[in-house]
């Protein structure tokens, strides 16, 4: 089963993480959502630390590049196939450390990505 960790998860509903982790579920993709508040989306729990996750196909990032730093071990130790960057979140930085270890990145809408069918 596809594993995605979507991270900066909002409980706010006009969010695009969250809109992210509904649309996820509604693909039946198992969802981690990572988050700075407790709560749940849908069937999704918020989880405030860092949950370690075994074969982990896609991080979904929805922060800025500067609220990224504190998660790039975090990210990288999850050891995704790749890393979705939404528009507003990209990170040449990241990119460079995730390539550089095999990990795909990409400037990629999920939403749109699901919508269409090339999730």
């Amino acid at each position: 089963m596809r594993k995605t960790v979507v991270i900066g998860a909002s409980l706010n509903e006009e969010r695009y993480s969250n809109q992210c982790v509904r649309l996820l579920r509604e693909h039946n993709i198992e969802t981690i959502a990572v988050g700075n508040k407790e709560g749940k989306i849908a069937d999704v729990e918020i989880n405030v630390g860092r949950p370690f996750e075994r074969k982990v196909e896609t991080v979904a990032v929805y922060l800025s590049p500067k609220n990224q730093e504190t998660y790039y071990d975090y990210i990288i130790g999850l050891k995704p196939e790749r890393i979705l960057f939404p528009p507003g979140t990209e990170n040449p930085e990241f990119y460079r450390k995730a390539n550089a270890l095999g990990i795909e990145t990409e400037e990629a809408c999920p939403l749109v990505m699901l919508r269409t069918g090339v999730y």
